[in-house]
């Protein structure tokens, strides 16, 4: 699985959170993405090895600071690792994203007072698992592979058309429509555009 800013890229061994709780935190959320980066810096000078290839992921986009969907995950490669801390708990944006600075500075006490093997066990499972069985982007998008006429303008219309039932506010859901993005990207990467 390849993580995504936008949209939101959830690790699919997480489980969403139902019924959201109110936090006591008062932080923007420039404010909590920049914890997040600092402990995420400091933790990688704690543990002496590298933090690397971070990816912050929500449904934040230029205009809306507050989607329907808050949830928040970090992705990043520790010491041969590949993490995702993942926070939904909150109906806040920022508050998740304090949340995982909570979890990550916890982490850091865990290396502080455990040892580097405490953090290695405790991040197993954090572990940003691969997808299960993905499926071609043709299967996805329903083009068979004797088809000769393919073109981008095709696949965005075959894409635009599949949108429509997969997208969670027509009746589709987040996994569908995130899997319908990914076999645009991936046809139109084959294609060269």
């Amino acid at each position: 699985m390849s993580p995504t800013a936008y949209p939101l890229t959830w690790p699919h061994n997480i489980p969403r959170t139902k019924n959201k709780a109110v936090s006591k935190f008062k932080t923007s959320l420039p404010a909590a993405l920049k914890n997040v980066r600092t402990s995420l810096q400091l933790f990688a000078t704690d543990s002496g090895k590298k933090v690397e290839g971070i990816t912050i992921s929500s449904n934040v986009t230029l205009g809306v600071d507050r989607p329907a969907d808050s949830g928040v995950a970090v992705w990043f490669q520790w010491d041969g690792m590949s993490v995702c801390i993942a926070v939904d708990r909150y109906p806040k944006v920022e508050d998740n994203v304090q949340a995982i600075y909570h979890i990550i500075d916890g982490r850091r006490t865990e290396l502080r007072h455990g040892g580097l093997h405490i953090v290695k066990a405790t991040f197993t499972g954090l572990l940003a698992l691969p997808a299960p069985d993905k499926r071609h982007w043709r299967d996805v998008l329903g083009i068979s592979a004797d088809n000769g006429t393919l073109s981008a303008d095709f696949i965005k219309l075959v894409y635009q058309r599949l949108a429509k039932t997969a997208h969670p506010d027509r009746g589709g859901s987040q996994d569908a429509m995130a899997e319908l993005n990914r076999a645009r990207d991936e046809a139109l990467r084959e294609l060269g555009q």
